[in-house]
């Protein structure tokens, strides 16, 4: 289970750092899709109004205390059940899920505390300079979820990673050092699995994040199937992983070889879990579905005043 001060999850495997792509992805048609969704990209044709600005603001993750009516605090007694019971089912994490070549499901890899952090330090982040927006497409179309980079602005619209958001010039924040340890550790781990299942741990190649996605969705959030293809050409040559949190409500989430959702496999990620997808599973499509009302954990809620929805963060190496 993940600790954000448990120094041996930086000791992560260093067998994959010799790892040389040779299999699904050439540059050569690496280099094609990335061609492709250029000519596709939605707002390329100059025809098109210009590009509409983002909802920014001071969205926070959190609610606020002058909304609505005040919470009523529950017994302690009841409160000590419930976070008991949590802990226990967070205390030992299950066995991870190996869903597919190079994709690794993580199940309750991230313990109730560092919960507890990592929503604590992006709604810290989300409200400051940098912070959530809602993204849209210059055609005026927005996004169902609230969006905030780290390291470095990726935009949905261009496609582009940059050092600076487009719309404002305002640089994003760091990518916080716990949370690289926690990816760190979620790499190792899947490692040491795929080696006790006489898997080859190359499956998975290492990397080292210098970009995270921040998406907050509320419960009627969703993301249509994708592929992650905007990192650079050597990035996706090498097939460096996606690594994926999860925190609060639980998702429906789908993945596969094509863009459709009746053919795609599903799997719920619950608060704590991590998906590593990277390998022959790096370009696979993917997305959201939907958000399940009132499954965060009751220590989330007791313990922070996060909104009803889910948080996840999406690692990369750019």
């Amino acid at each position: 289970m993940g600790s954000l001060f448990n120094p041996s999850l930086n000791k992560v495997s260093q067998s994959s750092s010799s790892y040389v792509s040779n299999r699904s992805t050439s540059s050569q048609s690496v280099e094609r899709q990335q061609k492709l969704t250029s000519e596709n990209t939605i707002g390329a044709s100059p025809e098109r109004d210009p590009r509409s600005k983002p909802e920014k603001g001071s969205f926070d993750i959190f609610r606020t205390t002058n909304v609505g009516l005040p919470k009523l605090n529950k017994p302690l007694h009841v409160l000590n059940k419930e976070k008991k019971k949590d802990f226990e089912r967070f205390k030992n994490a299950p066995e991870p899920q190996y869903l597919r070549s190079g994709m690794v499901l993580l199940k309750k890899f991230i313990n109730t505390a560092d919960q507890v952090k990592v929503l604590n330090k992006c709604r810290e982040l989300g409200i400051g300079s940098g912070g959530f927006y809602r993204p849209g497409y210059s055609n005026g179309t927005k996004l169902h979820l609230q969006m905030m980079c780290l390291g470095k602005d990726w935009d949905p619209d261009s496609k582009l990673y940059k050092d600076s958001r487009l719309f404002d010039d305002v640089v994003p924040p760091e990518i916080p050092g716990e949370f690289k340890i926690l990816v760190d550790g979620a790499l190792h781990t899947a490692h040491n699995f795929l080696r006790r299942s006489s898997r080859s741990v190359e499956e998975i190649p290492n990397m080292s994040p210098d970009v995270c996605i921040v998406n907050f969705y509320d419960n009627s959030g969703k993301l249509g199937l994708h592929q992650d293809i905007d990192e650079s050409r050597e990035s996706l040559a090498k097939e460096l992983p996606v690594v994926s949190f999860s925190v609060g409500d639980s998702a429906e989430f789908l993945y596969g070889d094509v863009r459709d959702a009746d053919k795609a496999g599903k799997v719920i990620l619950d608060s704590g879990d991590v998906l590593i997808f990277g390998g022959k599973s790096r370009l696979i499509f993917h997305g959201v579905a939907s958000i399940k009302p009132n499954t965060a954990p009751a220590f989330l809620i007791n313990e922070t005043a996060v909104r009803p929805g889910r948080l996840n963060l999406t690692f990369r190496q750019v």
